[in-house]
């Protein structure tokens, strides 16, 4: 019996008095709406200095308030735990991105622990509705699939409803999408106008009119994480064509430019210095022609990316209107961290992940397996192909240079302490709130702050146990006083930084930071020290005037890691557990796709072999397929022949059986046995017989071919000889992977 009932029970109801429980009514709490952008610096809005056009952010902005002193962690996980929790990343054991596994210490578990309640459990406990939408990316890679485990899906973590992707990157036309516990495909293809930013949207505008439709009195918290900025850049034709020649000038212009209009607006404060390029980025002027053509390209899509982004924001704050809800709703939009130097300083047409680390002594650390590790593009070469960037067949990720621009006046990069990483825009629009819209605060705040800002401004007090968890002290200091005055001081009190070895801390209006080399002695590097207040751009290094500050700082950036879970000190492009070998793997559709983390590896020698029934002389479709249009491999059947299709960065090796293959039940297969080089040699066989060979020129790149279905190539489909989903007429019984343990 519950222990909360009020009433009297008697024998029957007529000798009894009934208690219902009280409804939670709003009152007037309002809704929230949370919008976090991916790998978007600080210049990059047109309301904080960009060229780019973004009239719906900016009309937040000019409703509400922008932040020129707000702080993020220098990756998107550890941002995300920050931004729902309240806590310090490192503390609740999202250290770094998800994608490098557990290492082992309570700082990097790839889950936020259940001592530390996220938004959606808080909100959800206090009668509101919790939605997700877009990018998770703070639950364990391998922990992806329909298999599960789920217990850090959205919906295990306190929210309602979800439509979005899981991992920390997807295609925009063809996306690894997940609605709610199960996996789910794109309701329609590229070819007939899909793009994910598109539909989500859809989704968080009917989320919303469901719960109107029944629940009216109801609230609602939604956290709309988009997948861009994040690579890969794609974006409608339509969007990328707008912004052709618009930035020929060059990175060098455009960076200027930026800075001169960030002081028109006051973004920046008058004086503020603009610092040398980083290492790395090259004068405009030394770029060669077809470079230069290649690099504006590359811009070009990530402006009509950022654009086609902000027009579809604009759609989802113009529905809010529409129903009224809007002025009662509390907005913040803000990013995960700078803009990403994973584009290395050429930027790539197809990024992927690569598997290798990527270190270098010469001023950066590239995050191989943030972004990439490709050659050098051969920029004459790869004119014929400039119309192909930012469409269906691309996956590109722009340059330093321009990651540069995006950064705009700050140093560096995403990924690093430094200003370029951690110093984002936010906006929060609030009209109850704010007293005078359209002005700039600021005050120094941090992504810990979002989660208690919230809080207080919906007025719901964080309890002491969630789920039987008890609850670690929420970390944030709520930025809700500076909603109706813009003159006051910061009440943040200190906040540390730290990635993969790179440190920093903000202390009354002063920082030290560090930068890390891969590998390098953490105690023989130096620290750098900025009069933040004085210095917005970190651009005059008082190290060495004021020694007896810096080892202050740096004193108190220990007494913070202590205090948060910050040791041991980890530069490693991931570790995660020892691997178990190499087990045979059996599908048997009918089942969900497999997504890129949980799918097998395929590396060294390898064969698959596949149970089908041909039912008659009509009988096609894949049999297997696993990764995309840039590496991928295909098995299928074609007017009743075995084919197979090996795709490497969208170059595709093609072979075919001469002979059609007989009606029935029978046993095909494909054995791949690599070569003393990289080459090697497909044989696709029949009732275990040889019936075609196929020689590859490379295959080296087949591990980094993830993802998989069986029975059907849904999404970006491995050749051009079908159109998806192809899927297989006949009967597929089971499909068994058998790999060697050799790489």
């Amino acid at each position: 019996m519950e222990s909360t009932f009020r009433g009297r029970i008697g024998v029957t109801y007529k000798d009894s008095e009934p208690d219902w429980p009280t409804p939670a009514a709003r009152g007037d709490r309002p809704n929230v709406l949370v919008i976090l952008l991916d790998d978007t610096g600080f210049g990059n809005l047109g309301c904080y200095g960009s060229v780019i056009d973004t009239p719906n952010m900016d009309a937040l902005a000019t409703d509400g308030l922008r932040y020129n002193n707000f702080h993020v962690t220098p990756l998107c996980s550890p941002t995300r735990a920050s931004v729902l929790t309240g806590r310090n990343h490192h503390a609740v054991g999202i250290s770094t991105v998800t994608v490098f596994g557990d290492n082992g210490f309570p700082n990097q578990r790839c889950r936020v622990t259940r001592h530390a309640a996220m938004l959606g459990e808080m909100l959800g406990e206090e009668g509101f509705a919790t939605f997700a939408l877009g990018k998770w990316h703070v639950n364990p890679k391998d922990h992806c699939s329909a298999a599960g485990p789920h217990d850090e899906w959205p919906l295990q973590r306190g929210f309602h409803r979800f439509y979005g992707f899981l991992p920390g990157a997807t295609d925009q036309f063809n996306p690894e999408l997940t609605y709610d516990n199960h996996p789910a495909l794109p309701p329609k293809s590229a070819e007939q106008g899909y793009h994910l930013t598109e539909d989500l949207v859809d989704h968080a505008i009917e989320f919303v009119n469901d719960l109107n439709a029944v629940r009216p009195e109801t609230p609602f918290f939604m956290y709309f994480a988009t997948g861009a900025m994040h690579y890969p850049h794609q974006a409608p034709k339509a969007y990328i064509d707008k912004y052709r020649g618009r930035f020929d000038e060059g990175w060098d212009v455009f960076r200027q430019r930026y800075y001169e209009r960030q002081i028109e607006l006051g973004i920046i404060p008058p004086g503020t210095r603009l610092p040398p390029s980083n290492p790395g980025v090259k004068p405009w002027d030394e770029l060669g022609e077809n470079e230069q053509k290649f690099v504006c390209r590359l811009q070009e899509t990530w402006a009509g990316f950022l654009d086609h982004t902000d027009a579809q924001i604009g759609r989802l704050i113009e529905h809010l209107r529409a129903i009224g809800q809007l002025d009662n709703t509390l907005v913040i939009l803000t990013a995960d961290n700078g803009t990403s130097q994973n584009g290395g300083p050429y930027g790539v047409m197809n990024a992927g992940p690569s598997g290798r680390r990527n270190a270098t002594k010469s001023g950066q650390t590239l995050g191989a397996t943030l972004g990439r590790s490709e050659p050098e593009e051969d920029f004459d070469a790869i004119q014929e192909r400039l119309e192909d960037i930012g469409g269906p067949k691309s996956n590109g990720d722009i340059p330093w240079g321009w990651s540069q621009v995006g950064n705009t006046p700050l140093r560096w990069y995403k990924q690093n302490t430094h200003g370029g990483g951690i110093h984002v825009p936010m906006i929060v629009r609030y009209p109850p709130g704010i007293g005078d819209p359209g002005s700039i605060r600021d005050q120094f705040h941090y992504a810990t702050d979002i989660a208690p800002t919230i809080l207080e401004v919906v007025d719901v007090e964080p309890r002491a146990s969630y789920g039987g968890y008890h609850q670690m002290p929420i970390a944030g200091t709520s930025f809700a006083y500076t909603f109706g005055d813009g003159d006051c001081a910061t009440e943040k009190p200190v906040q540390y930084f730290e990635m993969m070895g790179n440190r920093g801390l903000w202390f009354d209006g002063w920082k030290a930071v560090t930068k890390h080399e891969y590998d390098d002695d953490y105690g023989s590097e130096k620290w750098e020290l900025y009069h933040l207040d004085q210095d917005f751009s970190e651009s005059n290094n008082l190290a060495d005037s004021e020694p007896d500050r810096l080892r202050r700082m740096i004193e108190l950036w220990w007494v913070e890691a202590g205090r948060n879970g910050v040791l041991p000190l980890d530069d490693r492009f991931g570790t995660g557990r020892p691997a178990t070998g190499s087990q045979p793997v059996r599908f048997v559709p009918p089942m969900a796709h497999v997504p890129r983390a949980q799918s097998p590896v395929l590396r060294g020698n390898w064969s698959l072999t596949a149970d089908i029934e041909i039912l008659d002389e009509e009988t096609e479709g894949v049999i297997y397929a696993q990764g995309s249009f840039l590496d991928g491999i295909s098995f299928f059947v074609q007017r009743g022949a075995l084919g197979f299709a090996h795709t490497t960065l969208g170059e595709a090796t093609v072979g075919r059986s001469e002979t059609t293959l007989p009606h029935g039940r029978i046993t095909v297969g494909v054995e791949i046995e690599r070569g003393n080089d990289d080459s090697g040699t497909v044989s696709l066989v029949t009732g275990g017989q040889r019936v075609a060979s196929i020689s590859i020129q490379d295959i080296s790149r087949m591990s980094k071919m993830r993802g998989v279905d069986v029975g059907r190539d849904p999404l970006a489909t491995v050749t051009d000889l079908y159109r998806a989903p192809f899927e297989f007429t006949g009967v597929i019984h089971s499909v068994e992977l058998h790999r060697s343990d050799e790489d």
